[in-house]
């Protein structure tokens, strides 16, 4: 069987940390083998844990990177959701919130870094695609680690 699961995990900050999470099935559109949808994307809604972390300023890798090696030792691919900090373990899964457009995007942390600035996390093209950063280069975003 296939599934495909679709996140909707509203975060203003602290304060909404409790906030229910909806997973439903995504219609007309093509279907990813549930062994390969990460483990805190398919438990029951009352088991996924979503904890704050400090978050701050995000920037991207950038196509030209595209193949390099990451710390974990998987080839960095732009249109994949990853993402590079500097403390969480490997196969993290964590959310990603545009604070000033709403924007969320849950990625897995597979790489160390950003080492430079007072940026918190580097994401991969797609991820910053799809919060809406890239034109801006960085921006500011909210984290919260994903578990169950």
């Amino acid at each position: 069987m296939a599934l495909c699961a679709a996140v909707i995990l509203p975060f203003a900050g602290p304060a909404q940390a409790e906030a229910p999470v909806v997973l439903a099935p995504v219609a007309g559109v093509n279907a990813v083998a549930a062994a390969e949808v990460p483990a805190a994307l398919t438990a029951p809604a009352d088991e996924i844990e979503v904890t704050p972390i400090a978050g701050g300023i995000a920037s991207f890798y950038g196509r030209h990177l595209k193949g390099a090696r990451t710390a974990s030792g998987e080839r960095y691919a732009p249109d994949e959701l990853t993402a590079a900090h500097r403390t969480l373990p490997f196969g993290t899964q964590v959310q990603v919130t545009n604070p000033a457009n709403g924007e969320m995007v849950v990625v897995t942390i597979n790489d160390r870094g950003p080492f430079h600035g007072n940026r918190v996390i580097d994401l991969s093209d797609a991820a910053a695609d799809e919060l809406g950063i890239t034109r801006m280069g960085s921006g500011k975003v909210e984290l919260a680690v994903l578990g169950n």
